[in-house]
């Protein structure tokens, strides 16, 4: 089983929780206006311990979820912070043979709603039948399947279940970075990014420990430059580091200052390294940087170091 194996049937919950969503009537409205609370006090926090030990809380969980979104991160993180593998209450039962434990309280997050698309308005055909859309080319039952929303959904973390345990899951697999640079070496070309480990004494970039640059006018290929080191922890902190330049920042927004590119990439380093088991307790977020940001802005950087951080690891895994 993966921490994300999942989604499911709609439980209630039963245990007192300050993000339980009881009420199925008000469950989506809640559930969103929290995230949007979330992101607005991170927006307006002055003080900036408490937000980067906010920050780092949410990047602990997307860490453990990386192929979750932020949003659905930020759910979890709300509701039950300690989460690692989540399921359906069905799930749990018929899959892994266990069963979630009385009075344990639902953990509500995001499911896609996947079902037939009209191809031009994009609604599921009862939606498009009460919209201004007048596609008629082909019949619903013959369009195609897509997103067309989400839906609120329960799910129960493994400490809330008894009865089998689960399969070993061979996550430690980079835990002491064995491997593990090795690893991101060859996810470069996957990646479509040149890597370069550079001798000590042939770094010729000063004090930094890694560097993203354009290889050539010619070649639009970002290429990551890394000075090696004994300590292949940090050397591999160092390539998701830059890696995560590569990906977010090789074509930046030119209204976005340094120091906020580089808080995203740490913070994708942190969730990919964290991931992989590699110890990044001195890790600090200064989010002062994003103090300008709007509580808009601020959503799509989550989605991105999100996102990000799953393309990373799926690639290496």
């Amino acid at each position: 089983m993966s921490q994300t194996d999942s989604l499911s049937d709609d439980v209630p919950a039963t245990a007192d929780n300050q993000f339980s969503f009881d009420e199925r009537e008000t469950r989506s409205t809640e559930m969103q206006e929290s995230l949007e609370q979330w992101v607005e006090d991170l927006a307006s926090m002055t003080d900036d311990a408490r937000a980067s030990e906010e920050f780092q809380e949410w990047l602990d969980v997307q860490s453990r979820f990386h192929d979750y979104s932020h949003r659905n991160t930020l759910l979890i993180k709300h509701q039950c912070p300690e989460a690692t593998r989540v399921a359906g209450y069905n799930t749990w039962q018929s899959e892994f043979d266990r069963h979630v434990q009385e009075g344990e309280s639902a953990i509500w997050i995001w499911a896609p709603i996947i079902t037939n698309r009209c191809p031009e308005c994009e609604n599921s055909p009862s939606y498009h039948e009460q919209s201004d859309c007048d596609y008629d080319e082909t019949p619903p039952e013959e369009w195609s399947e897509g997103l067309v929303g989400f839906r609120p959904t329960s799910v129960f973390d493994i400490s809330q279940t008894e009865g089998e345990p689960l399969p070993e899951l061979d996550t430690a697999a980079y835990g002491d970075a064995d491997g593990l640079v090795d690893a991101l070496v060859a996810a470069g070309d996957r990646l479509d990014v040149e890597v370069r480990i550079i001798k000590a004494e042939d770094w010729d970039h000063g004090s930094v420990r890694g560097v993203c640059t354009q290889r050539s006018p010619m070649t639009l290929r970002p290429l990551v430059e890394v000075r090696d080191r004994d300590n292949e922890a940090d050397l591999a902190r160092t390539l998701i580091h830059e890696f995560a330049h590569a990906i977010l920042h090789f074509e930046p927004d030119e209204d976005d200052a340094e120091a906020k590119l580089e808080v995203e990439a740490e913070a994708v380093a942190y969730v990919v390294c964290r991931h992989f088991g590699l110890d990044v307790d001195n890790s600090t977020f200064y989010l002062a940087a994003w103090d300008d940001d709007a509580p808009e802005t601020l959503h799509d950087r989550l989605g991105r170091i999100a996102s990000t951080a799953e393309e990373l690891i799926e690639t290496v895994d």
